[in-house]
């Protein structure tokens, strides 16, 4: 009792939150999974074979396998051959040992949440994500086992911790189905998903099957985002989701991508990846509609920042500005003037005019570019709009569509928070929905009792304003999970504080005042 006390006194963040008559929620703690205890739930789900697939899954996250070989069992010159992507050499806090112990135990991690300065946070077990490495024939269950176990090791800490359930995407059915299983039987209330899965070329892999070609295969891929461009129809997943009033997060990174590929240097491919991944993934939905047609539907994109966020919103504004299905006319060839095009010429540059071979048709088509037939053919019904899906027919639709339903993971000392503020520098003077997201766990964050501070310091420095500073880390969290989920801070520390809250400012009743 007397270590718990003297930590609270030296916890940096402990002190902002003695400051503070909000809450504070925390939308991003990564934990560890202890191995044996994981592996009994697995057991009873699948035996022996089962828990094999998870250790095969878990120990291919972190590294790119070659022909049996990692990237640190491979030469320089191995490497350059089979472009073998650079992993972490380490990717966990392992110099605190008391935080090490604290996201792997969850008694001691509810115990520890004051000194954080949270009252309410929401977990990513590390091994959540595992079961997407795993084959086909394990996957589904592999997941159902993880998330069984995640919601009995957190259900004793409810009021103050909370696990997601990861669902897998391959299929609408697939996720349907564990989404169900999840939250009516598990009640669990938050899920994580892939922002994007890889799918195989048909072209290519009908000419190169994937049991003749596997490197072929591997290669010859796109990613599917679920709302735009995609095989299945996502739709009945999402309604499903909308239904149970889930709110939907995910960690979606572009690691590997081009432009993210070295061989060398993780670094290189890390910085700016799970923003490059969620935009992709926000795009999808927003362009290909699923926000129009489920406004309800809360998102949020973790890790990536929410600077993001403002410019996407910006720039979806802007194109749509001249780009929308009225002002794409502007640059129609048809509406060009090709008497006056070719008078002008005649006058400002006689000598092109008397160039063997000039005449109008030559003009138009092989000189300017603006061809009445660029392409095959004219386009037809809303090939001309990209913003039909979106249903976009005012700036007002784009916030609508891309700021309500979007939220914006931003870890604690990420300075850049401040443009999800500005409305000055945004159309309609909207604010990007920033949620305060510690990504206590992971090598960002060498001390679990530090992060609070940290964006209090934003504060002190002039960078986000003390209302800010309540929006990130309270009101835009809050907002989150109770516009999909009204009772989701039902018994919890988060629905205490708030009753405290409001009682304070009740004014007494005369009697109470003369007794």
């Amino acid at each position: 009792m007397n270590d718990r006390l003297e930590r609270l006194r030296a916890s940096p963040s402990a002190a902002v939150k003695a400051r503070l008559t909000h809450p504070v929620i925390d939308t991003d703690v990564h934990v560890n999974d202890y191995a044996p205890v994981l592996e009994e739930y697995v057991q009873q789900y699948g035996g022996g074979k089962l828990v094999d697939a998870l250790r095969r899954a878990l120990g291919s996250r972190f590294t790119t396998r070659s022909e049996g070989r990692d990237w640190y069992q491979q030469s320089p010159a191995e490497r350059q051959t089979q472009r073998t992507l650079r992993a972490p050499w380490w990717a966990r806090v392992t110099g605190n040992t008391l935080d090490l112990a604290t996201y792997t135990l969850p008694a001691l991690l509810a115990e520890r949440l004051e000194e954080q300065g949270a009252d309410y946070s929401v977990l990513f077990p590390n091994d959540v994500l595992a079961p997407l490495a795993a084959s086909a024939d394990t996957r589904q269950q592999l997941h159902r086992a993880i998330n069984h176990f995640h919601a009995d090791q957190y259900r004793p800490y409810a009021d103050r911790l909370t696990p997601v359930a990861g669902i897998p995407m391959h299929t609408p059915q697939q996720a349907i189905e564990e989404l169900e299983f999840a939250v009516n039987v598990l009640g669990l209330k938050v899920i994580n998903i892939p922002g994007g899965i890889k799918r195989p070329i048909r072209a290519i892999a009908e000419k190169y099957p994937s049991a003749d070609h596997p490197d072929v295969a591997r290669h010859a891929s796109y990613v599917d985002f679920f709302g735009i461009d995609s095989e299945y129809d996502y739709d009945p997943f999402w309604a499903k989701v909308v239904e149970l009033g889930v709110p939907v997060t995910t960690h979606y990174g572009s690691q590997g991508w081009t432009g993210r590929q070295s061989i060398s240097n993780y670094m290189f491919n890390h910085i700016g990846h799970f923003a490059d991944g969620s935009q992709a993934f926000a795009k999808a939905l927003f362009f290909g509609g699923v926000t129009r047609r489920f406004p309800q539907l809360r998102v949020a994109l973790l890790e990536g920042g929410a600077d993001w966020g403002a410019h996407v919103y910006t720039h979806l504004v802007d194109r749509w500005e001249k780009r929308n299905r009225v002002a794409v006319q502007h640059y129609n060839p048809a509406h060009a003037d090709i008497d006056l095009l070719a008078d002008l010429f005649g006058r400002y540059a006689p000598e092109f005019a008397a160039h063997e071979g000039f005449d109008r048709s030559r003009l138009l088509q092989d000189s300017l570019g603006i061809s009445a037939f660029p392409h095959s053919r004219q386009p037809e019904g809303d090939e001309l709009d990209d913003f039909a899906a979106a249903g976009i027919e005012s700036v007002e639709d784009i916030r609508s569509r891309w700021v309500d339903s979007f939220y914006f993971g931003s870890e604690a000392d990420d300075r850049t928070v401040s443009s999800a503020f500005n409305a000055r520098a945004l159309p309609l003077n909207a604010r990007i929905n920033a949620i305060w997201s510690s990504d206590i766990g992971h090598w960002d964050v060498r001390d679990l009792t530090e992060p609070l501070a940290e964006s209090w310091g934003l504060v002190e420095q002039g960078v986000i304003s003390t209302a800010d500073f309540r929006a990130f880390v309270f009101d835009n969290p809050y907002r989150f999970y109770t516009q999909a989920n009204p009772a989701f801070f039902a018994g919890t520390e988060v629905e205490r504080k708030l009753n405290v809250e409001r009682a304070s400012t009740i004014a007494p009743t005369p009697h109470a005042r003369a007794a």
